[in-house]
This record gives structure tokens, sequence and C-alpha cells, in this order.
């Protein structure tokens, strides 16, 4: 367990000392996402141009196992517990003044690809009642809790604005705890000190951890760092095609027992030597399409090599791509082009399945989160929090538009269940939408338009 009652100083150098442990590990993951892979086995005697194929052999897959799921993971709105008014909550007012529609997908993708990734909610500098909503990378930020399986807040988090891997390099650093946010100058030769304290008025650590696959002793785990060894496989694979190709992928044409012609001086007859061999030199054979090889002897041989068959190598990287959709739970259409011909809709939903079945768990994962960002939005708004509102998930399932309205309106008809309430759940519509619509069937109102009406008719004078 970690203390309850921590110095920023001791804090800061003990969470710096933790991200400098890590720093290797996220560091790879950061490096593969980029593209900088190690490169596909060569041996000691690799030419140069072994080594321009080694380059051109890493084929990088691993952003689509993280941006695929990330792009089906998108907060669209939120509903307080038991809210009738079509006015949007000042959370999630709040919310949109941040530009997160946009700026969440950072969030998850970090989360997806590192194993985790943080957002702090702090009152703006100028504004106390403005709550500032920031997104941080697991690289720059980390944080310490009693149980970190299971408690929300942090006992306190550290970020720095770098990992330096020398303790005599001084870095930026900020210190979050319950009470405030610390700013400090970690390491160096002058140690590590207070630069300043600013309080937050929050009663909680307000840092909220991202983390999409986590188990009972709070360790995560993200999407790119199991499957490295597949993306390694990948690449060595890739580069063995791209050597048989360049140096095996055509045919090889042989003659046997037929002497050379030598070059001879047009005055004297006599051959020509090559000054840097010391031999004769030869006439090269004329071999084209227009021209019959002919040989004066009649043992002479001629013979063909055919060509290394490329399929093997093909078969092989789409195999082990299929192994890299089939562990990532990626479908293996988003990987490899073709697959998906003349596939119907629910053909389609079929083969998404079990990334959706993954969808659904990071959703509930990360609604939790979220739901403790805009509870900490509300308290920097000075409103009571609602611990059972709920953030709303755009539908990105593969489904047809009609089997969707067929599906709801069946839902209206014989369940009983009110027209705005599967309003959110058409595809494409946010909650913005829902609220035009809204206001659009009140103003379309037939008792409402009879109302207005007659409240605009003029009072006779004397009337009672």
């Amino acid at each position: 367990m970690a203390d309850t009652i921590i110095t920023p100083l001791v804090g800061a150098e003990k969470g710096l000392d933790t991200l400098r442990a890590d720093t290797v590990r996220l560091d790879r993951v950061d490096r593969y996402l980029r593209g900088d892979h190690d490169g596909p086995y060569t041996p000691r005697s690799a030419t140069e141009e072994y080594k321009l194929l080694a380059k051109r052999a890493v084929s990088n897959w691993l952003p689509l196992l993280v941006k695929t799921p990330a792009q089906a993971l998108a907060v669209e709105g939120f509903r307080r517990s038991g809210a009738t008014d079509a006015e949007p909550p000042a959370e999630w007012l709040a919310w949109q003044a941040e530009r997160m529609d946009a700026r969440q997908a950072q969030i998850h993708r970090a989360a997806l690809a590192f194993g985790q990734s943080w957002v702090t909610v702090l009152p703006h500098p100028a504004d106390p009642r403005r709550p500032v909503i920031r997104g941080v990378s697991p690289r720059r930020m980390i944080a310490f809790y009693d149980d970190p399986a299971a408690d929300a807040h942090p006992l306190w988090a550290l970020r720095v604005d770098s990992v330096p891997q020398s303790t005599d390099t001084a870095v930026l650093g900020w210190f979050y705890d319950a009470t405030g946010v610390t700013s400090l100058s970690i390491g160096g030769k002058e140690g590590t000190r207070v630069r300043g304290f600013t309080p937050h008025n929050l009663g909680v650590c307000p840092v909220v951890r991202f983390a999409p696959d986590i188990d009972l002793e709070g360790r995560v785990t993200g999407v790119i760092e199991g499957v490295i060894p597949l993306q390694d496989r990948i690449n060595q694979s890739v580069f063995d095609l791209l050597v048989s190709q360049t140096f095996g992928a055509f045919k090889v044409r042989t003659i046997s027992g037929m002497a050379p012609e030598i070059v001879r001086d047009p005055e004297t007859g006599e051959p020509v030597y090559d000054s840097a061999t010391g031999r004769p030199k030869v006439l090269p054979i004329q071999a084209d399409a227009s021209r019959f090889l002919v040989a004066p002897d009649p043992d002479t041989k001629f013979q063909q090599l055919d060509e290394t068959p490329l399929e093997g190598y093909i078969a092989a990287i789409e195999l082990a791509v299929r192994q890299l959709a089939a562990v990532s739970q990626v479908p293996g259409q988003h990987l490899l082009n073709g697959t998906v011909a003349n596939m119907s809709a629910e053909g389609l939903g079929a083969a998404e399945a079990a990334m959706f079945r993954a969808i659904d768990e990071w959703q509930h994962s990360f609604g939790e989160s979220w739901e403790l960002v805009l509870g900490l939005c509300a308290q920097v708004l000075g409103i009571e929090s609602d611990p059972r509102g709920q953030v709303t998930w755009k539908d990105a399932e593969s489904r047809s538009l009609s089997q969707t309205v067929d599906a709801l309106g069946k839902m209206v008809q014989m369940l009983g269940v009110p027209v705005r309430g599967v309003w959110g759940r058409i595809p494409g519509v946010t909650a913005t939408d829902e609220e035009h619509w809204a206001q659009m069937q009140a103003e379309d109102d037939p008792a409402m338009r009879l109302a207005d009406s007659l409240a605009k008719v003029p009072v006779p004078a004397g009337a009672a």
C-alpha cells in the first residue's frame, strides 16, 4: 500500500524514480507505434543492399490496433439521474467548452496503447468556477493509490515535463494531492525544491485514471506490448519476401560447354588483355528477344533456372496478420483488404462481434472514469455532483439503418418505450440533435400551439 500521507518533496522523488523504471517499457511501445521497430534478422556480412531491404521490410500494423477500436469509443452525452429537462447538464457544457468531443480520442488511444492514461480537472486560474480538463500521457504522469484496483482517486500523483535518466538533470514537476497542486524542480545540482503551491479545494486528488484492462492487483495492460513479437514476425516475413523478390524472382539462363569469344586487336589479331586482371577480355553474350543463341560446339547446352516461388512468403505474412487480428480482437477485414467482398451487414456484424465485445468492456471502464471527471467538473462549478449520472456512447456497431429503425419502432409499439427514449439509440444522433428534436416537438405540439394562440388574444377591458 502507498503511504497515506507524503510530502511533495518525497513524493516527487519517489514518483520520478517510478517513471524512470517504466520508461524503457513505455518508450518501446511508443517507438513501435511510430514505426521505429527492431529490424529483421540479417547476417553480420549483410551488404548495404540487404540493409536497405531490411529498412523497407518494416510494415507498421500496430496503429490500426489502437485506431480501429478507438474510433468506436466516443462519448456523446451525459445524463443526470432522474433528469427530464431538455437542457444539457452544466457538467456537459463544461465538457464541450473544453473541446473534449475531439480531445477524448487522444486519451482513449493513449490508454489503449500503453495500458493507462490520465485526466486532470482543476479550476481555471482566472475563473475558479470554470473547470480545466487536461489529458496526460502515462509517460509523463504516475499516481499512487491506497488500493490501486478499487480506489476512484489516487492519494497523490506526479506529472513531469520530461523523464531524464540521469539524476543530475533537473526537471519541472507538479505534485497533485487532496489539497492542491505543488510545482517543483526535481533533481539537479540544487536538489528537489518547491516552486509554488495552488489550492484547488476539491477534497480529493483531481486525477482520474483511464485503464482499459486492469487486474485485482492494479496492474494494467495495453493492446500493443503483447503483440510486438507478432509485429517482429511480420517484419521478418516481409524481409524474406523482399530478398527473394529482389534476388530470385526471375528466371536465370545458363550456358555450359561454350567458350566465350575473346576480344582481339583488329590490326594484329592478338587477344586484348584486361590491365586490372591480366586476363583476356571477352565479348558479352547478346541475348534478347530479337536474337538467337548459336553455339559452334555441338556439346554446348542451354538451360534455365526457374524463379523462386513467392506464394509461400505471402501466405506466411497473411497468417501472421491473421494471428495479430485474433490476439488483438481486431477483425481481419480491418487489416487485410479484400476479405469483406460482398459481405452483408449481418455478416459484417458477426465478423466484428469480438471487437465490439472488447469495446463494450472498455466503455464500461472508460465510462466510469469520465463520470468521475464530470463529477470533478461539477465540484469546480459549485454544484452537487451526481454519482448516478451516466455518459452515453456513440453507437458505432455495423448495422443497417433500416434494421435499427425497425427494431426501435417495435420497441416503441410493442414494449411501450417512449419515443424520445429511443432517439439516442439511432446511429449518428448526438445529444444536440435530441435537444433540437425535443424543441421542435414542443413547437409542433397542437396543444402548445393552441395555448400560445390563446395567450396572444387580447383580453377586453373590464373582463373578469
